[in-house]
């Protein structure tokens, strides 16, 4: 670790929804502050003015809130402009910065025609040329030797400092690249470790160069978590795979399983459980834990996890959850939250999302229930007829409790001589609409004989 006090930052830059995995590196930086009792930083890189928006900053802030990441110290980029000009002229005065007007096709076109490895070559190092319309600043490297990374997770990462580019660190259009305004920002908040995705390694040697180039001193420590994979061991990318964490939200997932999951894609606590809370891990958090490998996001375990905290849920904290949800639904005006909570419990034991709680008793709150075509098709035939009759005669008389619910309506597989789930298929999608959802002998308890009857009624007489 380090002798100075821990503060950790993390920087997204709001150029479209909250990654995944931008959640996974948030969450170990602010474990590591909260276990040290130190500073966690939220910063945000806002500096290329064509690709951000502030709808997307604002989304930054409530997908960390919705997880409960909550910071300590909150800067915005755009608005330190004046640091990184300074840093870049003090880098200009000092030799170890020069313009450069090369375009990126002059670099691509003189890389193929000596038939090396792509990148910038120095050519404009030695040139001698000042600031001006389509020219750059970059930071000249050092030809000789090499940089070493202190790597708390992968061990010492070595670097021939001949392979290092010349990075432009100011674009032509006068914006500066986050290379530099990372270092400079660092350095000003007294960063004691830098705590991002592995993907970043390679621009690692560059930002220990620019902090020595600079003169701050000691830098900070390092660690490169692994990066996020899908299921092809492919790299997650916004374009082709489920990476938003307002997705997982939107959906009804629970903000402290998103934190287990996420937490478990890189590391586990010592005793290798995979169910703990967000203050265990505050507790029991390790860099030296973090593994090197990909981490494969997994969205079926993601899934199964949310159900399993959703069953464990107390019956009121799992109404007031569903609440949020079936507030958006169309028939949101119908829905009568005790009458939810009567039948939460048998919900609740059934679902492995939150938007998937209301309209599975969406039966219980319509005057007519929606009738999936697929299960009408599937069960409503000529037997069906027959079972509604006896249905609807058996159902006349009998106390209005599931267990004689249940015994009357399996009673009339007998009379007929169908199998019990014959006796039943026709009897639930006449009631819900489709052939799955919550225990159907509680259910009509709940809906009430009357309307119950109605409704074998009404589907009987669609029948003919």
């Amino acid at each position: 670790m380090t002798d100075r006090p821990v503060r950790v930052r993390f920087a997204p830059s709001p150029t479209g929804y909250f990654h995944v995995g931008g959640t996974r590196t948030a969450l170990y930086n602010w474990v590591l502050a909260r276990q040290q009792g130190g500073a966690f930083i939220l910063r945000i890189e806002d500096t290329d003015e064509e690709r951000n928006r502030e709808e997307w900053v604002e989304g930054i802030y409530d997908a960390m809130r919705w997880v409960g990441l909550d910071w300590d110290e909150l800067y915005r980029q755009s608005e330190r402009k004046a640091l990184y000009e300074a840093a870049a002229q003090q880098l200009e005065a000092s030799g170890r910065a020069y313009w450069c007007e090369c375009t990126r096709d002059d670099v691509d076109a003189r890389a193929k025609e000596r038939g090396g490895p792509p990148g910038y070559d120095g050519f404009c190092r030695d040139r001698g040329l000042r600031r001006g319309e389509g020219r750059a600043l970059r930071f000249r490297t050092p030809d000789e030797g090499t940089t070493v990374v202190h790597d708390l997770i992968r061990g010492d990462v070595e670097f021939d400092n001949a392979t290092i580019d010349d990075p432009v660190i100011v674009r032509s259009t006068g914006v500066p690249i986050f290379v530099l305004a990372n270092v400079v920002d660092d350095a000003d908040m007294r960063i004691s470790h830098v705590i991002r995705s592995e993907e970043h390694l390679p621009t690692t040697p560059k930002h220990i160069l620019l902090w020595e180039a600079l003169g701050h001193g000691e830098p900070p420590l390092y660690a490169h978590p692994p990066v996020v994979v899908n299921e092809k061991r492919q790299k997650l990318s916004k374009r082709r795979d489920p990476v938003a964490l307002e997705l997982y939200r939107d959906e009804g997932y629970l903000p402290d399983v998103m934190l287990n999951y996420l937490a478990l894609i890189g590391w586990s606590p010592p005793d290798h459980r995979e169910r703990f809370t967000v203050e265990e891990m505050v507790r029991e958090f390790s860099l030296d834990a973090v593994g090197k490998s990909p981490g494969f996001f997994d969205v079926k375990k993601l899934r199964a996890f949310n159900a399993d905290s959703i069953r464990a849920l107390p019956v009121d904290e799992f109404v007031a959850a569903v609440e949020p949800f079936a507030a958006r639904l169309s028939w949101a005006d119908r829905f009568d939250l005790e009458r939810f909570r009567t039948v939460a419990p048998l919900v609740q034991e059934r679902i492995e999302v939150l938007t998937e709680a209301a309209p599975m008793v969406d039966f219980l709150f319509l005057d007519e229930p929606e009738i999936d075509e697929t299960s009408w098709a599937k069960t409503m035939n000529t037997d069906a007829i027959s079972v509604l009759d006896a249905a609807a005669t058996a159902w006349e008389s009998i106390a209005w409790v599931p267990e004689t619910i249940g015994e009357a309506t399996l009673g009339i597989a007998e009379q007929l001589g169908v199998s019990r789930k014959k006796a039943q298929a026709p009897v639930r999608v006449a009631i819900t609409g489709r052939t799955v959802g919550p225990p159907l002998w509680e259910s009509l308890e709940i809906l009430g004989r009357d309307v119950a009857l109605a409704r074998l009624r009404a589907a009987r007489a669609k029948l003919g």
